[in-house]
């Protein structure tokens, strides 16, 4: 009797303890690796380095002059070598730890085993990036950080330069228009693309840079951010009449950078290789970012009029996307579908935007539409994306490389909220005035009068 009330007595904290434990896993998952998965990994790695490495085929043969040291000190076998490992880096998500690689080994080598590693070392995913010749960095994520969103707090915004997501290796997914000038941002309907594009905006509000949308579903998309947009068109007729004012401010932006430079007049906009970065500050024009919110819509037509308009529309997209980085103008083009059925010129203005984020699509083709020309393998990886996970998405460009983003939420009262908060950031285009558009007045706040209540009644 004794030794079961002992029994209980001890197994009482450890039943609390195992729930906590437990809890904490499936709700906080952050507070169990640092508490629980950090160290528990962290001495599975170090207690079976050598021999993992050995098991994925990563160990070469020592030096004739490691063997003959060990010959002569010891009398042990000598064992093949494993990658030289560096200090062990804890994370907030994970582990960090560099490798020196063996003579005759290539990174390609580590990546082909991260399976393996994450299994080995009880880890959610092991991830491989190339530092230097010679030289990697392996990733460990403790947990699925897409399940949760929590971008890093110690993040620096520069100019066009937004953190909107987060990766799967918890590293922040920066949409950078310097580096990238022009995006194609495809989704279904619920599938986070709209997130997606608030958190764009958001962050692009608080910048001095000129905001320009064509949102042709009447405005329900673009219209709440109106404090902070220079122009908004929201229809395919005002749409008309606003790209050709964008076209004629990019030529005289080229013109402004032939006279500063002292190139002739007469040299086509095609060949000036310099842009508006290379004016003296107080001479540069305000970088103006243009998001076409469903672009289909400005494709489809219902008569012969309607088509005239929609290749002039079509066109002058086109040349936006190949001459408008140089100028400091940026797209941003988003939609459910994009490609060749659109019509002509779709295939033509798709080659020229160099980034591509696909959220949940409908079919297979729409993927390959996003990603198919730039990173075959990502299509797969787009389709499997599921619908209970809006927001997760799988981002590429152009050198072939993607990888798996999910933006936080962020509720579209509080976008708006920081567009009207920013609205005098707004920039002064004197040629996009006549498509600014009309802010409401926000109503005053009603004041709330105290509730009367009767008094109780006693006896």
């Amino acid at each position: 009797m004794t030794d079961l009330a002992t029994l209980l007595e001890v197994g009482g904290p450890v039943a609390v303890l195992g729930g906590g434990a437990a809890y904490a896993r499936a709700r906080h998952p952050g507070v169990y690796w640092s508490a629980v998965g950090l160290p528990v990994s962290t001495a599975r790695l170090l207690g079976s380095y050598g021999s993992v490495m050995e098991a994925c085929g990563l160990t070469v043969a020592p030096s004739r002059l490691r063997v003959l040291a060990v010959k002569a000190t010891t009398r042990r076998e000598v064992r093949p070598v494993p990658p030289r490992r560096g200090i062990i880096r804890p994370t907030t998500t994970g582990l960090r730890v560099r490798l020196r690689l063996a003579p005759g080994q290539e990174p390609a080598d580590v990546a082909a085993s991260a399976e393996r590693l994450r299994h080995a070392w009880g880890v959610h995913a092991v991830y491989v990036t190339t530092v230097k010749p010679g030289v990697v960095e392996l990733r460990l994520v403790g947990f699925d950080v897409l399940r949760r969103v929590r971008m890093p707090r110690k993040l620096r915004p520069d100019l066009l330069r937004v953190p909107v997501a987060l990766r799967e290796d918890a590293t922040p997914f920066l949409r950078d228009y310097r580096a990238v000038p022009h995006q194609l941002t495809l989704g279904a309907t619920l599938s986070g693309k709209s997130m997606y594009l608030r958190h764009l905006v958001a962050g692009l509000a608080r910048q001095p840079v000129a905001l320009v949308g064509v949102d042709c579903k009447r405005g329900v998309e673009l219209a709440p951010f109106a404090p902070r947009l220079s122009a908004l068109a929201t229809d395919a007729e005002q749409a008309a009449e606003l790209l050709p004012v964008l076209i004629k401010e990019m030529e005289d932006r080229y013109d402004l950078i032939k006279s500063r430079q002292g190139i002739a007049p007469n040299t086509p906009d095609e060949e000036i290789t310099s842009d508006i970065w290379g004016l003296p500050e107080h001479e540069r024009p305000v970088p103006v970012v243009l998001f076409v919110d469903e672009v289909a819509e400005l494709f489809l037509v219902a008569t012969k009029k309607d088509e005239e308009r929609r290749d002039e529309m079509v066109t002058q997209l086109i040349r936006l996307a190949q001459l408008g980085r140089a100028a400091g103008i940026y797209l941003e083009v988003c939609g459910q579908r994009f490609g060749a059925e659109l019509g002509k010129g779709a295939t033509m203005l798709r080659a020229q935007l160099t980034g591509r984020v696909c959220h949940r699509v409908n079919d297979e083709a729409s993927a390959k539409m996003a990603l198919g020309d730039i990173a075959p393998e990502a299509v797969s990886a787009a389709c499997a994306i599921a619908p209970e996970r809006p927001g997760l998405a799988v981002a590429g460009d152009t050198s072939g490389g993607w990888s798996r983003i999910r933006t936080p939420y962020l509720s579209l009262g509080d976008a708006a909220e920081i567009c009207r908060e920013s609205a005098h950031l707004v920039r002064d285009l004197p040629a996009l005035k006549p498509f600014r558009p009309d802010v409401p007045v926000r109503p005053p706040a009603e004041t709330l009068s105290p509730v009367v209540r009767p008094r109780p009644v006693t006896d």
